[in-house]
């Protein structure tokens, strides 16, 4: 079991219960190898992706007054994409706090991107369970901080039929596939 007071460090915060990272790092394939409930991070992920979403929108609805829901909703989907969280994830080195089954490390689990994504939403889940939403948002507004600020103009919507085309096919894949872990 990795040290986390390492991970607490470069957060930027202490836990007041460390279960609550311990569970926020703990994937799913533990539960499946051990054949046994036994809690996982998903719950958090669930918590996490709404807790990032909302400190996201935030910032851009604050930052581009002059801006509407497509161009703001693109740019929040360029800021949370699964590749983006990723990178976050490694960035802090939650690559070596994860808890993983035996098979998944095997696999590669460790440094797949889906699987620090949704450690990194389950971060920012737990961070709002343990702080509060001021905990959470400190630490999202620190970590996308640059991100935002590189953000000169949101994209133009030319093709508001296309663009709801691609946000709509985006969406649906995505329930797909967080109905295929919910229902596997």
């Amino acid at each position: 079991m990795p040290d986390l007071s390492a991970l607490q460090s470069r957060i930027g915060y202490a836990f007041q219960d460390a279960e609550l990272l311990r569970l926020a790092l703990t994937h799913p394939s533990v539960a499946h190898e051990a054949g046994t409930h036994i809690q996982t991070n998903q719950r958090l992920e669930f918590l996490g992706d709404a807790v990032l979403q909302l400190i996201l929108t935030r910032a851009l609805y604050e930052k581009f007054t002059g801006y509407g829901e497509g161009p703001l909703t693109k740019a929040r989907a360029t800021l949370v994409n699964r590749r983006a969280l990723a990178r976050h994830a490694r960035t802090l080195g939650l690559q070596d706090h994860i808890i993983l089954s035996r098979g998944e490390e095997q696999t590669g689990g460790r440094t797949r991107p889906s699987s620090l994504a949704d450690a990194y939403e389950a971060l920012v889940g737990a961070l709002f369970m343990d702080g509060g939403l001021e905990a959470a948002r400190s630490f999202v507004l620190a970590e996308f901080a640059q991100y935002i600020s590189d953000i000169a103009v949101l994209p133009v919507i030319d093709n508001p039929k296309g663009e709801l085309q691609e946000l709509l096919q985006t969406n649906s894949a995505e329930s797909d596939r967080k109905s295929t872990r919910l229902n596997s």
